[in-house]
């Protein structure tokens, strides 16, 4: 019947209906709700959205980054401002940090971000082509501290494969992490990788902060509190 048509999307139009603005994460404020809504379709895009059109119907030639887990947006509109050669892909489950983060692309005029709602696995695995990305960020990624949990971390040898086979030569997988059982993992895991060649020049295997990955207000808070935060930082072959 009627009920169903408004709900249809339309695949000439890469709009999606607003209702899922309303979601099971809590009520959005009507200001981020208005946000979200006017870039719906344009820098706020879909993995589907992805998936139809390709990444460089989205952002043309230039190289794109993708960042995985965006949260209040802070680092991604400062790494973005400092590199307008380079689109950064931002993406989240959390439409809350997606407004957060397209209201600050809106006050600066950034032209080089897009914002996806979703799980990083499915649009790496069903929308990015194989050998399309310049590089990937992982930064303060759910460490999912308890011992049942442990196998829902993002950065497992399943990953990095999927992460090897969508970066291009030369490439690169940045990820940061106050967790240091986490930081161990993804060292495990990176180095256990064919695909991938570590950076660092120290005998932990770690890298320092680089000088463009911005002190995020999460991290210095952490650090006040004593955290020691690990960076790893490999190439992909």
């Amino acid at each position: 019947g009627h009920r169903h048509t408004s709900l249809t999307v339309n695949t000439t139009a890469p709009q999606q209906p607003v209702r899922s603005f309303h979601s099971r994460q809590g009520r959005i404020s009507p200001l981020n709700r208005d946000v979200l809504q006017r870039h719906q379709g344009g820098l706020l895009v879909s993995i589907a959205d992805v998936q139809r059109h390709g990444l460089q119907h989205l952002v043309g030639d230039r190289d794109v980054v993708l960042e995985i887990g965006c949260g209040f947006g802070e680092a991604t509109v400062a790494m973005a401002n400092a590199d307008d050669a380079t689109v950064v892909l931002a993406i989240d489950v959390h439409l809350r940090g997606l407004a957060r983060l397209l209201r600050q692309v809106d006050a600066l005029g950034l032209t080089n971000v897009r914002a996806v709602q979703g799980d990083a696995r499915e649009l790496l695995h069903s929308a990015i082509a194989p050998a399309s990305l310049h590089g990937i960020r992982v930064y303060f990624p759910d460490p999912w501290p308890k011992g049942r949990h442990i196998k829902r971390r993002l950065l497992d040898a399943d990953f990095v494969e999927l992460a090897a086979s969508r970066l291009r030569s030369g490439g690169f997988i940045h990820c940061a992490t106050d967790w240091e059982p986490y930081a161990e993992q993804m060292l495990q895991v990176l180095s256990g990788s064919p695909a991938f060649t570590n950076d660092s020049s120290t005998d932990d295997g770690f890298t320092p902060r680089p000088s463009w990955r911005p002190l995020t207000r999460y991290e210095s808070i952490g650090l006040a509190k004593g955290h020691v935060v690990h960076d790893l930082l490999f190439t992909r072959q």
